[in-house]
């Protein structure tokens, strides 16, 4: 699928969110779009593998880590996953692992950073929840569009 968010912000503009963070993009895909799937975790990636484990391909895992730096909530083997359920890509308010090896996945990771130590593994946290970080509204069903200039969210498919 072939898209720009600096196209879609003008012609959609009335009807996108636009994201304020600046992610650094791992993975080998740079350009993804899909419904959000939403996670909220701190410094604890067991959701993070259910929701992976279970969400329809297509979709785009939206992370809220509270922006914490101080460890991985996905790595390699996580996104080699997602890539193989057919996950367009995963958008991540915290830190990601094992980077080089996600820039050869055909799977599109945002995240704040890397951090080369591994999360807890106490099943704490929320999914389907509506998230708020980065100055928008990333709510379960609505779509995300994310490539080199930045992110945007709007309500309802445009492409």
């Amino acid at each position: 699928m072939s898209f720009k968010t600096a196209d879609l912000c003008d012609e959609f503009s009335a009807e996108l969110q636009i994201c304020e963070t600046s992610f650094k993009s791992y993975g080998g895909k740079k350009r993804f779009c899909g419904p959000i799937v939403t996670v909220q975790v701190l410094d604890d990636n067991v959701l993070v593998r259910q929701a992976i484990e279970t969400v329809p391909a297509g979709s785009v895992l939206v992370v809220d880590g509270g922006g914490s730096r101080k460890c991985a909530l996905l790595g390699d083997m996580l996104a080699k996953l997602a890539e193989s359920r057919g996950l367009e890509g995963a958008i991540i308010n915290g830190c990601a692992r094992d980077v080089a090896d996600m820039a050869e996945l055909n799977l599109g990771v945002l995240a704040l950073g890397s951090m080369p130590l591994k999360s807890k593994k106490e099943g704490k946290g929320r999914r389907d929840v509506i998230l708020q970080f980065g100055g928008v509204v990333w709510t379960p069903g609505h779509y995300v569009y994310a490539d080199e200039d930045g992110v945007v969210i709007a309500g309802r498919a445009l492409l």
